[in-house]
């Protein structure tokens, strides 16, 4: 990749900093070939100001000094530098951890005492092995190290966290790794690009995403990261990322009220606002679902509890009732004065409620098909993925998972939540032109 690829930017900010070297360069790029050859001291950073088209070439980062504003200046701090956890045995980790895992102060690596060391900058001059900081100089299989200062104990390992991004949380929502190959193989396509597969995940759509190069991703809510493939015949497949050794993070407060959508309840109501019993999560009887706990491990899909995983107007279950598959809960707001989202059975539209012509100017909120299939909101990808995205269809006001059509059908439809069937028209009557103004 390009060489800027290694270093993280921010607009319009200067660091103070006593150590650096100034060069004249044409552009960024320039200057950061400056810092990768620079011999004066370790280049951790570049600053570059656009008119003067000066470089600067810094030993310290924004974690090593102060910040403040300067209006033409751009910063490129080395992300190597930044990281404050190891991948795999941690021979590239430049963090600043200074003391082993008991606690003990690590000696300078230039220094002789108590320790007389094998390993110092000048035999090592690429290891990193600066002021007394942890280091993995000699590929030890357990990780980066130090000698000590205690005149007992040589030396001893540093406690340096895995990085997330060489694993996933949860179902790797948050996955900012580098694996590009699905778990058959094949390469994956760049999210910037749009052969052999023309696709809607695009950094302008999801910004936050962090849909970069070819990276495997998980900006829809999948299972777990994937991406579109190289090949032809393989529109996407899933990545094999491993899951974390460490727990997932708890989820804010775990709430026990309604608060926005709902998504962190995880409250104890196990009934619909109707009245139904809601289904445990754990069974497919009376009606069989996707939403399996053992594949959401972050949701909080425990016992027959309402929950959101699926960012639904509100928390939600399938209910016991074979007749009715899922249906909204009453959960009691965080805050009273809050405006809960009116409990309107999505199973029974408002009689007035029918569309004109072929039905592309209907704004209606009806949900359920014709058959009574709920419908897939139209900015979520389970269980069918497809590209009548909102962000695709501007104008067509496809919002949450109310009946539409965007692409001139015959009439209203939706995707629906059943995985076997991809969609289905609407259960919605044409207006009577002779009673509707």
């Amino acid at each position: 990749g390009d060489v800027l690829d290694d270093y993280l930017r921010t607009d319009s900010v200067w660091l103070l900093t006593r150590n650096k070297q100034f060069y004249k360069t044409n552009n960024e790029k320039e200057c950061a070939e400056k810092c990768e050859a620079e011999r004066n001291f370790t280049c951790r950073a570049f600053l570059f100001t656009r008119k003067k088209l000066e470089c600067l070439t810094l030993a310290e980062n924004a974690k090593m000094t102060v910040m403040f504003t300067s209006t033409d200046a751009v910063l490129y701090e080395k992300r190597i530098y930044l990281m404050q956890c190891k991948r795999g045995i941690g021979t590239d980790y430049r963090g600043t951890e200074a003391k082993t895992r008991r606690g003990v102060p690590c000696q300078k690596w230039a220094e002789k005492i108590p320790h007389n060391p094998n390993y110092t900058p000048e035999k090592y001059p690429n290891a990193g092995l600066e002021e007394n900081y942890c280091r993995n100089p000699d590929e030890d299989e357990s990780g980066p190290w130090c000698y000590t200062t205690d005149p007992a104990v040589r030396f001893d390992y540093c406690a340096i966290p895995e990085c997330e991004d060489q694993c996933m949380q949860c179902n790797g929502e948050d996955y900012h790794g580098e694996v590009s190959r699905t778990e058959s193989g094949l390469e994956c396509q760049r999210w910037d690009a749009q052969e052999p597969h023309i696709h809607g995940f695009t950094q302008k759509h999801y910004p936050e995403k962090d849909l970069k190069f070819n990276y495997c991703r998980n900006p829809d809510g999948e299972l777990r990261p994937w991406c579109f493939t190289t090949s032809p015949n393989k529109r996407w497949e899933y990545c094999d990322i491993p899951r974390c050794s460490t727990r997932p993070p708890v989820s804010g407060l775990d709430s026990q009220c309604l608060s926005g959508k709902g998504e962190d309840y995880r409250g104890r109501i196990a009934m619909t606002g109707s009245g139904n019993a809601c289904q445990h999560w754990n069974t497919q009887f009376p009606h069989k679902h996707g939403w399996i706990p053992d594949r959401y491990p972050c949701k909080g899909l425990e016992e027959n509890y309402c929950r959101n995983p699926d960012g639904e107007k509100k928390p939600w279950c399938y209910t016991t009732n074979s007749s009715v598959r899922w249906e909204y809960c009453t959960i009691p707001p965080c805050d009273r004065t809050e405006q809960g989202i009116a409990d309107v059975p999505v199973q029974a539209p408002l009689t007035e409620e029918c569309y004109r012509g072929k039905g592309q100017s209907y704004r209606g909120t009806t949900s359920v098909t014709a058959s009574g299939k709920k419908c897939q909101a139209w900015n979520s990808m389970i269980p069918h993925r497809h590209i009548k995205t909102p962000d695709r269809f501007p104008d067509a006001d496809l919002r949450d998972n109310y009946c539409r059509n965007p692409d001139g059908d015959s009439s209203p439809w939706c995707f629906t939540t059943d995985p076997n069937t991809i969609w289905e028209y609407c259960n919605l009557k044409r207006c009577d032109d002779h009673t509707q103004e």
